[in-house]
């Protein structure tokens, strides 16, 4: 696991942004794995920026989303369908049809989780799997004592997420109480990963996710277990990392983030 450090969220977005916009270049049939969250709106606006500005190629690519929310249509505002088509989708060339999240309306979750599992390897597994980090440590929506080589499924948000995501709806009775999510053990499947998180509020589990044993009540701690995961974060999110200033000596001095370095300033 390597740990970037930016002193600003703008910064983080941006050099987010730009790692995608090289993967996709080097790869034109790239199959990037998405998130939704607040964080991952200002990494899609500097992506459509990119996009719009050096025609950043999107025809070739392919997605498929961590989660969705189960009982929710598409075109429902709060789905994570209307999230990426709003943040992402309607503002690159991307052929819809290419863009996969779970069925939130699916009557049997086990057949759906299975064939979002299919789907996957028939594009032949994810090239960059995106990550954010929920107040509980929980990636996707693997809460608390998910397994952790666990596979898409059908799943109970805890009373945290639950806290934490309700205000996005117009009354919080709104809010789903399950989710299909990609399971830890799909997300460590992915060739390379990265996980962004900005905040003070996101210091102390950072801190464990990065620094503290591995567990299944943090499930994002088994990004240690993966050979090629980057973690992107602001200051304050690093703040309760004890390996905080080598972390940015890391990015100062490795040949590999040099050209980045020059971009973000």
């Amino acid at each position: 696991m390597e740990v970037i450090v930016q002193t600003n969220d703008k910064k983080v977005a941006r050099l987010t942004a730009l790692v995608m916009a090289d993967g996709l270049r080097e790869k034109p049939n790239l199959v990037l794995g998405l998130a939704t969250g607040r964080t991952m709106e200002s990494v899609y606006a500097e992506l459509v920026r990119i996009h719009k500005e050096t025609e950043l190629d999107f025809s070739a690519c392919t997605t498929f989303n961590l989660d969705e929310y189960v009982g929710l249509v598409e075109s429902d505002p709060n789905s994570y369908r209307s999230y990426m088509n709003k943040h992402l989708f309607e503002h690159i060339n991307i052929d819809i049809a290419n863009t996969h999240l779970p069925d939130g309306m699916a009557e049997d979750y086990r057949a759906e989780a299975q064939n979002y599992e299919d789907l996957i390897a028939e594009a032949g597994g994810i090239d960059l799997q995106m990550l954010g980090i929920g107040r509980s440590g929980h990636i996707g929506f693997n809460e608390p004592l998910s397994a952790l080589f666990s596979r898409t499924r059908e799943k109970a948000l805890t009373r945290s997420t639950i806290e934490q995501n309700s205000p996005l709806f117009d009354s919080p009775e709104q809010m789903p109480t399950h989710a299909f999510t990609m399971g830890i053990g799909t997300i460590l499947d992915a060739n390379r990963i990265m996980l962004i998180a900005t905040g003070h509020e996101k210091a102390r589990i950072i801190a464990k996710a990065v620094e503290g044993p591995v567990t299944a009540m943090i499930s994002a701690t088994a990004l240690q277990l993966h050979p090629a995961t980057t973690v992107i974060l602001d200051e304050a999110a690093a703040s309760g990392l004890e390996g905080v200033d080598y972390y940015r000596w890391f990015f100062r001095k490795e040949p590999e983030w040099q050209k980045y370095r020059k971009e973000i300033q």
